[in-house]
């Protein structure tokens, strides 16, 4: 059930909070612009753009960007409109770069997405496709939790206070009957808010029994010899969950749609080429991290983080729609309208033109 009508007042007053901020971050620069691949001679500007400036994450749950930046895909599309990156370590500064004009386009969480459409009353962003699902594990200390029922009493950390795993970790302990204040954290579990650059050394400290994590944290503590216990993909119907959208600028979706769509069919020409090169792309996206953040993955968190980590075209959008629900019934968000957080309409044209089915909006679409 929801939230109480009070809780959900004073949460509206404390809309500041970093509530529905992205857990899969920490591994990238905070905005660097980056601009790798070459013009080819003779290509034409598309839009009449100089320029088209995409955010992603330092992280491999942004395999797509990640691929398409190292690979050229992205300037490819775009002919001599020069593709331009922005690296980011959150999902309130990638919101934030949208809303100022600093980027155009950004792959970013289905959480800051939610809290960013409703913050600004639908008007800022449109969701415009999907791009990966799951990435998400409980990993725990084998000595201290055997089984799920474990859990129960014991310390578990989430990135963040209201981000998407955590949202997820608190639905999860609720449907098990156990309580656990969502804003302290304290009760039948101790849920402790501790960033993905941290947690590891928490964990291997001894000060963490475990943690709900996205990739490459979960395997980075799978090193330090915790156990998943429990993929979130497996709670999922067909085991799948959006982890990574593609949003836009309202404005720059009305004002160029050419240039839009240019970069939709590049992501889904990378996610095809991911596809049939899996190798050579878990490569590029190695490469592409340690270019953005100065170190690559090593092999034994890298390879188990990869195989994680499902493509996808489909934004999932119902269960963007079940995550804002979790997020309410946990009572850290009002109830929202997300109706128009979506326009999957141009990746609908590029997947027609390949010969591929169209993805849905789960009735939240633009009308």
């Amino acid at each position: 059930m929801p939230a109480t009508s009070a809780l959900r007042r004073t949460l509206a007053v404390i809309t500041a909070l970093p509530l529905l901020t992205l857990a899969a971050c920490g591994y990238g620069s905070q905005a660097k612009d980056d601009d790798t691949a070459k013009i080819a001679a003779g290509a034409e500007k598309t839009d009449g753009l100089d320029s088209v400036r995409i955010g992603y994450f330092g992280n491999i749950t942004h395999a797509t960007p990640l691929v398409a930046n190292q690979k050229g895909f992205f300037q490819k599309a775009l002919g001599a409109t020069e593709a331009k990156y922005a690296v980011f370590n959150a999902g309130p500064s990638e919101i934030e770069a949208l809303n100022s004009g600093s980027i155009d386009i950004g792959w970013i969480g289905p959480s800051p997405s939610i809290n960013g459409y409703t913050k600004s009353g639908g008007k800022n962003l449109r969701i415009i496709g999907g791009s990966a699902s799951g990435g998400v594990k409980l990993v725990v200390n084998p000595d201290k939790i055997k089984t799920l029922d474990d859990v129960k009493g014991k310390r578990i950390a989430t990135p963040q206070l209201g981000n998407t795993q955590d949202v997820a970790f608190l639905n999860w302990i609720a449907e098990q009957g156990w309580k656990v204040d969502a804003q302290s954290g304290k009760g039948d579990v101790t849920v402790v808010r501790s960033d993905n650059k941290v947690t590891p050394n928490a964990y291997k400290s001894g000060s963490l029994d475990g943690a709900w994590v996205p990739e490459p944290t979960a395997s980075k503590l799978v090193a330090e010899g915790g156990k998943v216990l429990l993929d979130e993909s497996t709670l999922w119907p067909d085991e799948k969950f959006v982890i990574t959208n593609i949003i836009v600028s309202q404005k720059f979706l009305k004002e160029h749609p050419k240039a839009v769509e240019a970069v939709l069919q590049a992501s889904v020409d990378t996610n095809e080429w991911i596809t049939t090169h899996p190798d050579e792309a878990k490569t590029a996206a190695n490469a592409q991290l340690e270019q953005d953040s100065g170190k690559a993955l090593p092999a034994d968190v890298l390879d188990p983080a990869w195989e994680s980590i499902k493509l996808t075209d489909d934004p999932l959008a119902a269960t963007l729609d079940a995550q804002a629900d979790h997020a309410v019934k946990a009572g850290l968000l009002e109830q929202p309208d997300l109706n128009g957080i979506y326009d999957l309409t141009l990746l609908n044209k590029v997947l027609k033109a390949k010969g591929k089915p169209p993805v849905d909006d789960a009735g939240l679409g633009v009308e």
